[in-house]
């Protein structure tokens, strides 16, 4: 069609609307789709025109019906008809399509995606939140699947699964990670198994990461760590831009040194047919020899010398007086009767746990990892409760290690990271409130002197209640020294009066508190990492023994882990395994075969937590912190007649 003839059939329209207009009664809608309309259906029914008349502008249309006669016999028009313009413009605009980019086999499965994002059932999402992540995720990536290519399982799919099948690596159970299978699957199913994998995906990496169940199913009111899951977000995130999303997964798993000798040595056992570690077999029992008897001889004595760790001539079968006492210390440390006698619950406790309860050990222990901070800090202390000592460690060495005393039993030693702050020289001992009631009442109704012995003052308050503390001094029940890490727990660590009981090998005899062994060396270590410009020793320490309270500030907080390593890999690469002193271990493992969960966030678990502790704690004055109300140099509340409190010196 030429251009005078186009022209012609616009201006025909044009007047044929402006004609109409009196006559019509149209929404400002309605007539832009007629005035759209129409030249279609004007080339549809006009004759060939061979003049043209040009259209009036937009400013001249209401003057067009009075000049509309001659228009006929003017010249064509050599500009092109105006409108035109207008006619397009009021086009309703059309939403570019999100999938037309994609291929036809992933735009298919695509829509199923948008169908079974957008129903409101959270069927297979564990969460609302975690199913809005997922929805936004997909809908950045315009609903295009991430596990397939043209319709077919791609090589990010079969990475990830690939490390799921190997969740059994980190003490995982790989049945509770059981992909879908893409083959042979229509557009519907596709897009399930699709968000099916993703589900998984984001499963895995939250147990790989911060645990199977929240630590509350292990021990109620006495834990609290991070135990922080992964945003799905960043999973999804991190596993769509990795090359290799198998190494990607990977990486969720704790980074912790201890946790991934676990890992190499749970691997190592599973290599082994049953274990093929050495184990004392049955047989007669041996017993000491009396009086001026010969000792007893089997051929089980070279081993029982390799288990307590003493040496000898293998060739030397004698159970004599050497080996009797190394038996009785070993029995006296596992809490077996002392008799000297190589019996059958010995040689039990001596060969250790089953292969099979040695890899349950571990699995445990690897859980409970996962409940820490991925990053324990440039300088930290690791307690390991089990077997009873202290390690600090600065820039991923360890630079100093002692023997520590632990909560008995019935009062553990709560598991918790948390920093301290300050070390306090010559520190005051406000008996917490559940000695007072528990023990030293009940002992002072039996003896009023038995406090009073002790160097206590005892102070009844107005409203009935009983404040007990022992000033600073050399038979303070805290020692000379107090490292504080305020919690809620109201733990800490110190010296002790009773340096008797580091040389027991069981070691669980506090109220929940850690008494260290060598606590003038401990202040030496931490002082030189977090003041390196003091010249910190354990002599200029100890010079400060007094009755003068000193605390004594970090200006650097050096991360404290109280951890419940019953499993360990020591630094000769060798697997130990220590006594379940809490029975924590089995616990674990209880949850670990029954409970699963979502697991809260840190903040939200933490507020919890303290909003059940808070109903516990007694009322305390706002100007005095809960910790120094206990731990500190004044008493939590003041007696009508205060008593003269020792001289407090703060160095900053």
């Amino acid at each position: 069609m030429n251009g005078a003839r186009f022209d012609a059939i616009l201006a025909s329209t044009a007047l044929a609307l402006i004609l109409a207009a009196p006559l019509a009664r149209t929404t400002a809608a309605q007539e832009a789709e007629r005035v759209a309309a129409a030249p279609t259906a004007a080339m549809a029914a006009t004759a060939p025109v061979t003049e043209t008349t040009p259209a009036a502008a937009p400013s001249e249309a209401p003057a067009a019906p009075t000049d509309a006669a001659p228009a006929s016999s003017t010249p064509p028009a050599a500009a092109p008809a105006v409108p035109a313009t207008p006619a397009v413009a009021t086009e309703p605009a059309v939403a570019p399509d999100p999938l037309a980019a994609l291929d036809p086999a992933d735009r298919a499965v695509a829509e199923k995606i948008r169908d079974l994002l957008a129903a409101k059932s959270d069927k297979i999402f564990a969460s609302k939140k975690e199913r809005s992540a997922v929805e936004t995720f997909y809908q950045n990536r315009n609903l295009a699947p991430l596990w397939l290519d043209k319709g077919v399982e791609n090589a990010r799919a079969k990475a990830a699964i690939a490390r799921l099948k190997d969740a059994d690596a980190d003490g995982l159970d790989a049945k509770e990670y059981k992909a879908p299978n893409f083959a042979g699957m229509g557009p519907d199913a596709l897009a399930e198994a699709e968000l099916r994998l993703t589900q998984i995906v984001l499963i895995y990496a939250r147990h790989v990461q911060a645990g199977r169940f929240p630590y509350t199913r292990v021990a109620q009111n006495n834990i609290e760590l991070p135990q922080a899951p992964p945003e799905a977000a960043e999973v999804l995130a991190k596993v769509a831009a990795a090359a290799d999303a198998g190494k990607a997964l990977d990486e969720f798993s704790p980074p912790q040194t201890e946790y991934k000798k676990l890992k190499a040595m749970l691997a190592e056992m599973r290599g082994k047919s049953g274990g093929t570690a050495k184990e004392i077999g049955d047989g007669p029992l041996l017993k000491p020899a009396s009086g001026k008897a010969a000792p007893m001889e089997d051929a089980r004595v070279p081993l029982l010398r390799e288990k307590l760790g003493l040496t000898g001539d293998a060739s030397d079968l004698k159970y004599d007086a050497h080996l009797v006492e190394a038996v009785k210390k070993f029995q006296k440390a596992n809490d077996l009767p002392v008799t000297g006698s190589l019996d059958a619950r010995t040689v039990k406790e001596l060969n250790g746990p089953a292969h099979g309860q040695q890899i349950d050990t571990i699995i445990a222990n690897m859980e409970r990892w996962r409940w820490y901070p991925r990053d324990l800090g440039k300088a930290h202390v690791i307690v390991n409760q089990p077997d009873f000592t202290l390690r600090v460690m600065h820039d991923g060495a360890q630079v100093w290690t002692t023997r520590i005393v632990i909560g008995k039993p019935t009062m553990q030693t709560p598991l918790l990271s948390e920093t301290m702050k300050y070390i306090t020289i010559n520190p005051t001992w406000n008996v917490p409130p559940s000695i007072v009631y528990n023990e030293y009442l009940p002992a002072l109704q039996q003896d009023p002197t038995v406090l009073s012995r002790m160097g206590l003052k005892v102070v009844t308050e107005r409203d009935g209640s009983v404040h007990i503390s022992q000033p600073p001094g050399e038979a303070n029940a805290l020692g000379r020294i107090r490292f504080n890490f305020p919690n809620r727990f109201l733990v800490y660590q110190h010296d002790t009066p009773d340096k008797h009981l580091f040389a027991h090998d069981f070691r669980a005899y506090s109220h929940g508190c850690m008494r260290v062994q060598d606590p003038a060396k401990y202040a030496e270590v931490l002082f030189n990492i977090a003041r390196p410009s003091e010249n910190w020793t354990a002599d200029r320490v100890k010079r400060m023994f007094g009755t003068a309270e000193q605390d004594i500030q970090l200006p650097v907080p050096i991360w404290v882990h109280l951890t419940y390593q019953s499993a360990f890999v020591d630094d000769a690469g060798k697997l130990q395994i220590r006594r379940d002193v809490y029975n924590l271990d089995s616990r674990t493992l209880a949850a670990i075969r029954t409970d699963r969960g979502m697991i809260d966030p840190p903040q939200e678990r933490k507020r919890e937590q303290e909003v059940a502790a808070g109903q516990r704690r007694p009322v305390m004055p706002r100007t005095v912190s809960f910790f120094d109300s206990f731990f500190g140099g004044r008493p939590f509340q003041r007696p009508p007649q205060p008593l003269p409190q020792p001289q407090r010196r703060v160095w900053r």
